[in-house]
C-alpha cells in the first residue's frame, strides 16, 4: 500500500521555458538534497565498487548532470584512491552546460537519447535521478545509449517510489526552505520513481543485461552493470 502506481505528473524543470535563474536555484536545492538525503551517497557507493576494475587513469560521463555536484565529488573520491578520473557531463540545458565547463573536464549540451559519444568510448557512465523524467519509450532509448557508450560500467541511480518518501521529502523541503519549484518537482519525482523490480526489468529489456540492483538510504535505488 505504500508503493503507488508510477505516475507521470508535470515537473517545472522539464519545461525548457523555465527561466534559467529558477532552474539553477532549484538545482542548488537538489544538490543539497543529494548530499543530505542519499543521492550522492548512492552513486559514490557504487563507484567505490567499480573503481578497482578500471586503470589508474579513467573517464566518467555523467548524463543529466545538473550542477555537476556528483561527478565533482566522484573525481575527488577517485583521486583519494589513486585513480585520475576525467569527468565529463552532459545536460540538455545550455545554461547548465556553460556553468559546468568550469567544474568538469568537459561539459556538453545534448540529449540523453542521442549521446554524442562513440560506442565504448567512456570507462564509466553514470546517470542519477534522471530516468524518472521520461516516458517508457524514451527510457528504453536512454538505457540503450548508456550501455552503448560505456566501456567498463554503467551506474544508474534513481528514486524508490513510495508515499512515505514523497511525504518525507515535502516535510524536509519545507524545513530547509527549498524553492516552491523544488518542493513540487521533488514530490512528483518520487511518484515517478521506480521499484527495484521496475528498474531491473527496464534495464534488462533495453540492454539484454541483468543489472545488480541495490537499495540505499533515502529511498534510493542503484542499478549497475557491465556493458556487453
Amino acid at each position: 500500500m505504500l508503493t503507488p502506481r508510477r505516475r507521470r505528473g508535470i515537473e517545472y524543470l522539464d519545461d525548457p521555458a523555465t527561466e534559467s535563474h529558477v532552474r539553477e536555484r532549484s538545482l542548488s536545492d537538489v544538490r543539497i538534497s543529494n548530499r543530505l538525503l542519499g543521492g550522492t551517497h548512492a552513486v559514490l557507493a557504487e563507484l567505490r565498487r567499480v573503481l578497482p576494475t578500471v586503470s589508474t587513469r579513467a573517464t566518467m560521463l555523467d548524463v543529466g548532470t545538473g550542477l555537476a555536484d556528483i561527478p565533482a565529488r566522484a573525481r575527488d573520491m577517485a583521486a583519494a584512491r589513486g585513480v585520475h578520473l576525467t569527468t565529463l557531463g552532459i545536460d540538455e540545458a545550455p545554461s547548465l552546460a556553460t556553468t559546468n565547463a568550469s567544474i568538469l573536464d568537459g561539459s556538453i549540451c545534448g540529449d540523453a537519447r542521442q549521446l554524442p559519444f562513440a560506442s565504448k568510448s567512456v570507462d564509466i557512465v553514470t546517470c542519477s535521478q534522471m530516468l524518472h523524467h521520461f516516458e517508457d519509450v524514451d527510457l528504453a532509448v536512454i538505457l540503450a545509449e548508456l550501455n552503448r557508450v560505456a566501456r567498463h560500467a554503467v551506474i544508474v541511480s534513481d528514486l524508490r517510489r513510495s508515499y512515505f518518501a514523497a511525504t518525507g521529502f515535502w516535510l524536509v523541503s519545507v524545513a530547509l526552505r527549498f524553492h516552491p519549484v523544488t518542493r513540487h518537482d521533488g514530490v512528483v519525482s518520487v511518484l515517478r520513481g521506480f521499484t527495484a523490480r521496475d528498474l531491473a526489468q527496464s534495464i534488462s529489456s533495453s540492454t539484454g543485461i541483468v543489472p545488480r540492483v541495490r537499495r540505499h538510504p533515502g529511498y534510493r535505488l542503484t542499478a549497475v552493470w557491465t556493458p556487453s
